[in-house]
C-alpha cells in the first residue's frame, strides 16, 4: 500500500545550517541540457535548484543556450560547450567538470541531465556515456530519459531519479499507463523501477515515486502546473537535495512536495496565468 507524502518530508530532506558552514556543504549541482533551440529548460531547473538552497549551480549548454542562459539572472554560472549541440566530442569536457565537482565540494555533487538537449543520435549518445562513467547522485529527465531507453541496464544500482511524464514513461517502459486505474499505473511503475532498480517519480495527478520497493503518492499540484517547465524546476529541485545527500527515494518525495506545493501557491495570485518562473518565486514560502 502506498504512503501518502506529508509536509514532514520537509524535515527529512532539509538539512540543518549551522554557524560553521562553508560553500558547498550544501550541494553542487552540474544541470547539462539545452541545444540550439532550447535554452529555457536548464535555465529554471538551475533557478529551482537554487531557490532550493543548493550552493552553486553550474549550467552546461552547447554554445548558443548558455549565451542566452547566462542572460537570465547574475545567480547563474552558464558553462559553454563548443557547437549548437550536445556530441560525444563534449565528453571528455563533461567528465572533468564532473570531477572538478567532486573534488571542490568535498563530494556534495549531482547532476542533471537531459532537459533541452534534444534527440539526435548524437545527443542520446553523449547522455548514455555519461552515465556509464559518472559516480555521483543524478536526476534523467526529458530527453535524457529517451536516451537511456536504449540502454536501461546502465541505471542499475546507480543512484539515479528518473523524472518522465506518462509518454516519457511510455516511451522508456513501453507501458502506457495514461488510460490505466490508479492502482494499475502503481504496479506497473513499481515493477518498472523494479526491474531496473531505479527511483521513478512518475509525473501526473498524483505523483507517483518508487524504487520499486516502497512507493509514495504526493497530492500537491494544481491543474494550472501543465503550463511547460513545472517538470523542469521539479527536476531542478531533485538535482538540489540529491546533491545535499539525500538518498534517491526521499529526494524524489522532496521535490515532488515542494514543487506542487509551490504551485498551488503560485496559483492563488496567478491562476491559469501561472508560469514555471512564479513556482520558482514560490519555492522560499513552501521551505519556510
Amino acid at each position: 500500500m502506498p504512503y501518502i507524502v506529508k509536509k514532514n518530508i520537509l524535515k527529512k530532506v532539509l538539512k540543518p545550517r549551522f554557524k560553521e558552514s562553508h560553500k558547498y556543504d550544501f550541494g553542487y549541482l552540474l544541470v547539462i541540457g539545452g541545444s540550439k533551440l532550447y535554452s529555457g529548460s536548464p535555465a529554471l531547473a538551475s533557478l529551482a535548484a537554487l531557490r532550493t538552497g543548493v550552493d552553486l549551480v553550474l549550467t552546461i549548454a552547447p554554445q548558443r543556450a548558455a549565451d542566452i542562459i547566462a542572460s537570465f539572472s547574475p545567480n547563474l554560472i552558464a558553462y559553454s560547450l563548443s557547437g549548437s549541440d550536445l556530441e560525444k566530442k563534449h565528453l571528455p569536457e563533461l567528465l572533468s567538470l564532473t570531477e572538478s565537482a567532486k573534488k571542490v565540494s568535498r563530494d556534495n555533487a549531482a547532476f542533471l541531465i537531459g532537459g533541452g538537449l534534444g534527440r539526435d543520435d548524437g545527443a542520446k549518445e553523449s547522455v548514455i556515456e555519461y552515465l556509464l562513467k559518472v559516480d555521483i547522485p543524478g536526476v534523467i529527465d526529458a530527453d535524457g530519459i529517451w536516451a537511456v531507453a536504449n540502454k536501461k541496464e546502465i541505471l542499475k544500482k546507480k543512484p539515479f531519479i528518473l523524472t518522465p511524464h506518462s509518454y516519457e514513461f511510455y516511451i522508456f517502459s513501453g507501458k502506457d499507463v495514461s488510460e490505466m486505474s490508479l492502482e494499475e499505473k502503481i504496479k506497473t511503475v513499481e515493477k518498472t523501477a523494479r526491474d531496473f532498480e531505479t527511483t521513478i517519480l512518475l509525473k501526473g495527478n498524483p505523483d507517483i515515486i518508487t524504487n520499486g520497493k516502497e512507493t509514495f503518492l504526493n497530492e500537491t499540484g494544481c491543474p494550472e502546473m501543465t503550463v511547460g517547465g513545472t517538470g523542469d524546476t521539479l527536476a531542478g529541485i531533485c538535482g538540489t537535495l540529491l546533491a545535499q545527500k539525500i538518498n534517491p527515494l526521499e529526494a524524489a518525495c522532496g521535490a515532488s512536495f515542494i514543487n506542487g506545493k509551490a504551485g498551488e501557491f503560485a496559483k492563488k495570485k496567478y491562476g491559469i496565468s501561472l508560469l514555471a518562473t512564479d513556482l520558482i518565486e514560490e519555492i522560499p514560502n513552501v521551505l519556510k
